[in-house]
């Protein structure tokens, strides 16, 4: 437990098989569900800045301690979950135990934990194995501390034997889902135990257990103006065609750290047609687990003199006049040999929900906002959902990369 105190305390410190196994030669799909919290929407700003440190806090600690000779899964058939976005977050219908008990947890990009017990709670079954062992994970706006168990784990018509759970005993900052289904790399999950050792993700599992082919997921969001809609999907194993347009595009992740220890990537930014240079070639992260498009503060400074923005005390987002809106121009996002056009109607929040963030219900809010720090800290971004969901979003582990494809929502005008 001694090892896990550092990481609490940091975490405070900071804002607010009995049966035979299906070898599946497709991928499997699950569903997901978007979902407005409406207690953590008016800090949606202080909420993800809170994340950011973190994340770069964390990202440097798994270098550090991997340096120091940390050991690595093996890592890689195809499966799907659905999934929900309700505003701020984006959900999947896990089931834990036999029979299984189903939870919300939120999809996360950005660890590698998948614990429960925030609202509904764990209930021990007969495949529950308690390891004895104390886990803790730090999100920034949120923390769980609990015990580890062993349990099945059902994702779709998957199951999974075996699979670390933690079951909350202690949490903050997570109103509204039941915890977190963790896919992002599994050296995120050092440390986070007592006895200090990586634990095995549910990636990991499914592709030990047979269950898909490579170690590989696949997430399709939508943008929505709804407060709560399922409208995406989790491909496990693969990915499906019928959810992009043209081909994926892949590059590697970065190896800037602490960038490197999430699904990171080097990224630039321009905008508009003149190409205006508002973020130079970096390292950041993409983050299904961070709302808005974080950049560093001197890129954002520049954003704002291109858009003619404002900085709106209610929000702490951006806010535009309709005039400067109707003049508002692309973002670029120049990602390897690739260029990903971020519309004007995608820079904005959904007008629809302006009220439930705590804003006016006739203003324009730009989704582009402050990381925190300006640029060279190796983390210079976040590419969370508000630009996911315009892109079909591949995370690669058994070839250490990341890949884009459009979307029919590319363009959407849906905000």
């Amino acid at each position: 437990m001694f090892a896990l105190l550092p990481l609490v305390a940091l975490a405070i410190a900071l804002p607010l098989s009995a049966k035979s196994v299906v070898v599946r030669d497709s991928p499997m799909t699950l569903s997901i569900a978007r979902r407005f919290n409406a207690t953590a929407a008016p800090n949606l700003l202080k909420a993800d800045q809170a994340r950011a440190k973190v994340l770069k806090a964390q990202g440097l600690a798994s270098i550090n301690t991997n340096a120091r000779g940390a050991a690595s899964l093996k890592q890689a058939a195809i499966f799907d979950v659905p999934a929900t976005n309700g505003a701020t977050i984006y959900t999947v219908s896990v089931g834990v135990g036999t029979p299984p008990t189903q939870y919300d947890l939120m999809v996360d990009t950005g660890s590698s934990n998948t614990w429960v017990g925030a609202g509904q709670a764990y209930v021990e079954t007969s495949s529950s194995i308690d390891t004895g062992e104390e886990v803790f994970a730090g999100y920034g706006s949120g923390l769980f501390l609990g015990e580890e168990f062993l349990d099945t784990v059902t994702l779709g018509d998957i199951v999974l034997k075996e699979q670390s759970i933690g079951v909350a005993e202690f949490v903050i900052g997570f109103e509204g889902v039941d915890g977190i289904l963790g896919v992002g790399p599994v050296d995120l999950t050092q440390g986070t135990t007592s006895s200090g050792g990586l634990v095995a993700t549910v990636l990991d599992n499914a592709f030990v257990q047979d269950f898909i082919n490579e170690e590989l997921i696949g997430i399709s969001f939508e943008p929505t103006n709804s407060l709560s809609v399922a409208n995406g999907q989790l491909t496990f194993g693969g990915i499906d065609s019928s959810k992009f347009t043209g081909n994926i595009a892949y590059v590697p992740v970065t190896s800037t750290a602490p960038a490197s220890s999430y699904v990171g990537i080097d990224q630039t930014i321009t905008y508009g047609s003149a190409g205006i240079p508002i973020l130079r070639s970096t390292a950041g992260i993409t983050d299904t687990g961070t709302t808005l498009i974080l950049i560093a503060s001197d890129a954002l400074a520049l954003y704002q003199q291109a858009t003619g923005a404002v900085a709106d005390s209610a929000t702490g987002l951006l806010k535009i006049t309709q005039e400067q809106f109707e003049n508002l121009e692309s973002l670029f996002f120049h990602i390897g040999e690739n260029t990903y056009e971020f519309t004007p109607n995608a820079q904005i929040w959904p007008r629809a929900l302006n009220t439930a963030l705590g804003g006016d219900a006739d203003s324009i809010y730009l989704i582009i906002a402050d990381i925190g720090s300006d640029s060279g800290e190796g983390l210079d971004f976040i590419d969370g959902f508000s630009f996911l969901e315009r892109f079909y979003y591949v995370w690669d582990v058994s070839n250490a990369r990341v890949g884009f494809a459009t979307t029919p929502y590319t363009h959407a005008t849906v905000n």
